[in-house]
């Protein structure tokens, strides 16, 4: 008995990982939502850029804004890699804010935690997922 290395899902009875035909992509300017949260993180990084040059906050917070501006423009070519970077910050930041007004009674960090919970509700949607590459 010899195996042969070209067997095709045909042949197995199993269907193939990556099918032959291609995915009908939904274009960008179909998904507002995706455009705003993308716009949104741009927001980020520029602000976390302003806040060290200003010295509110440390230098190394620059790379949080090279990831922020990353994700932005990943999610602006529908790449999944990008929509998991954005979900995590969002969900951190979400986080963070919340906690900041629990702790400090501070209202602008409960508005900044709702505004990226309710992103975060948004990317985690089934049907946002399923149109990333």
């Amino acid at each position: 008995m010899t195996t042969d290395a070209n067997t095709t899902a045909q042949e197995t009875g199993k269907e193939p990982i990556h099918p032959d035909h291609d995915v009908v992509r939904i274009p960008l300017r179909h998904m507002p939502g995706v455009v705003a949260v993308s716009i949104y993180m741009m927001i980020l990084a520029g602000v976390d850029v302003v806040y060290v040059v200003q010295h509110r906050i440390d230098a190394l917070y620059l790379i949080l804004s090279a990831f922020f501006f990353a994700a932005a423009l990943g999610l602006l070519l529908l790449l999944r890699w990008a929509w998991a970077l954005s979900l995590a910050a969002v969900a951190l930041l979400s986080a963070l804010f919340l906690r900041e007004y629990f702790f400090n009674q501070n209202w602008a960090a409960l508005e900044q935690g709702l505004i990226n919970l309710v992103i975060f509700l948004y990317l985690v949607k089934t049907d946002l997922r399923n149109k990333l590459r």
